[in-house]
């Protein structure tokens, strides 16, 4: 769905603040923006308004050169190459789809950092939710233009950006031939279960801009890049809480006296994760039947908002979203307890997950595109380092919290979910810790320190968008704004 179409289903306008976020031209490093028709090869994005639609296209490029690698200790090599032992100048390049977010911009920068040819694809509809919602982030996020510029001013690398929507098939298709990556990294999803839920135009948004979405970059890469290795961020939500343990993607089963290793039982709790599910099956099939080949990343909760990266300028800082629609669970708590808000635990508490630190999730895409699933390989990786309970992470925050004199208290609310409170979870992961992952384990001093980036920013907190305000069984057909 084009983000027009959303704007209309949602019944809002795109306002100046978004227009702008897309239109910025003062780039001052190579960067092109252009007018052109449809019928271009340059990459492209139909801007309409509300009522009209608009016949001309925004276009934003960057030069394609990549310069200034530093500290950078070798050159990394595309699958072919590894497989057959050949070396080569040209860096290996990787298209980051969704990478203005959050784990899209860290991803983005950690591989540029390493050496590798990045370009970014997003439509900025991420920055759009906010301006819905009355959302914001709790860290102040530079444009994407900006981001760039700063980075390259920074490092001298260049990170080239393909301003349009996945599901627009004719963009995407340029941007394929444009960039023509050795890999695709594929994060350009809306991957808020709460957003998903909101009403039924968010739930058909959701289904529709994440699964056709996929299926645009599996056709592209079938037409267009071959030999292209699909990384691609699902979520451990797609298994739910079965009450037996959790495989990496597969499950060796025997019935009436006959076994196979079939895909592991899908049980999603979301429209959000149902449409993670279906890409899923997509991806499969088009390995079997066109030898694409991809790595389907099943990441668990991510916390925390400093990369090597993100952390050398404030024009390249994170998002970091703390409110009941976006944020997730160890984020929001300490930015609750940062504020003097008490913790937000849904129900009893007993909910369990698989959790990450965001360096491991830029680790873990890099040892995914070093080491690429083969030709017709569908390969799944559960990505996350270490287990716990909503209580649990409660604890640990309070814990923390004391150390550096804040009182920090824990409030039960109704659960706005359909999901188990207590149940048994044990999930494996072993495959990526085999390719070398190295993890930031959730300590004391990271809880210290994510507290402290919390309080350093609490004066922009909004207290109004703590509470949940999204709820599974309440959910309409009519549109509707989230409460404040």
């Amino acid at each position: 769905m084009r983000m027009a179409n959303l704007v209309a289903n949602c019944g809002f306008c795109l306002s100046p603040a978004v227009k702008t976020h897309c239109s910025s031209q003062s780039h001052g490093h190579n960067n092109v923006i252009r007018f052109q028709n449809s019928k271009s090869s340059a990459s492209s994005l139909n801007l309409r308004s509300c009522s009209k639609r608009s016949n001309k296209l925004f276009v934003t490029r960057a030069s394609s050169a990549v310069q200034g690698q530093t500290n950078v200790t070798q050159t990394p090599l595309t699958g072919g190459q590894q497989a057959s032992g050949q070396s080569s100048s040209r860096p290996k390049k990787v298209m980051v789809i969704g990478g203005d977010g959050y784990c899209g911009w860290a991803t983005a920068l950690h591989l540029s950092n390493k050496g590798y040819e990045v370009a970014i694809v997003d439509n900025l509809v991420r920055r759009l939710f906010d301006h819905q919602l009355g959302l914001d982030s709790l860290t102040p996020i530079a444009s994407i233009q900006n981001r760039i510029r700063r980075w390259k001013a920074l490092t001298g690398k260049t990170i080239q950006l393909f301003i349009g929507d996945i599901c627009d098939f004719e963009f995407l298709s340029e941007a394929f031939k444009s960039f023509e990556p050795d890999s695709a990294v594929h994060f350009g999803e809306q991957r808020s279960a709460p957003y998903s839920m909101i009403d039924r135009s968010r739930a058909v948004y959701t289904q529709h801009n994440n699964v056709i979405g996929t299926l645009n970059v599996l056709f592209a890469m079938k037409e267009y890049s071959e030999e292209c290795h699909l990384v691609k961020l699902g979520t451990m939500g797609e298994y739910g809480t079965p009450n037996i343990d959790i495989e990496e993607g597969f499950l060796t089963i025997t019935h009436n006296g006959r076994t196979d290793t079939l895909p592991y039982p899908k049980q999603a709790s979301s429209f959000y994760h149902l449409s993670k599910v279906h890409d899923s099956h997509n991806i499969a099939f088009t390995c079997k039947a066109w030898g694409i080949r991809a790595t389907d990343l099943n990441q668990g909760v991510v916390y925390g908002v400093r990369t090597d990266e993100t952390a050398m300028h404030e024009e390249l800082s994170n998002r970091l979203d703390y409110d009941g629609v976006f944020g997730t669970a160890l984020n929001r708590f300490c930015v609750q307890a940062a504020v003097g808000h008490p913790l937000t635990v849904y129900g009893k508490g007993g909910q369990t997950r698989g959790y990450l630190d965001i360096r491991d999730t830029v680790q873990c895409v890099e040892l995914a595109i070093a080491n690429p699933a083969k030709p017709g390989e569908f390969r799944v990786f559960n990505q996350f380092t270490e287990q716990f309970s909503v209580n649990e992470l409660a604890s640990l925050v309070t814990a923390a919290g004391a150390k550096l004199g804040l009182e920090v208290q824990t409030k039960s609310v109704p659960n706005p979910r359909v999901e188990a409170e207590e149940h048994y979870y044990n999930a494996k992961h072993s495959k990526l810790s085999e390719l070398g992952l190295v993890p930031h384990l959730l300590s004391d001093s990271l809880l210290d320190s994510l507290l402290n980036f919390a309080v350093q920013y609490k004066d922009r907190v909004d207290t109004a968008q703590i509470m949940p305000s999204v709820s599974w069984k309440k959910m309409g057909a009519k549109p509707k704004t989230v409460s404040v």
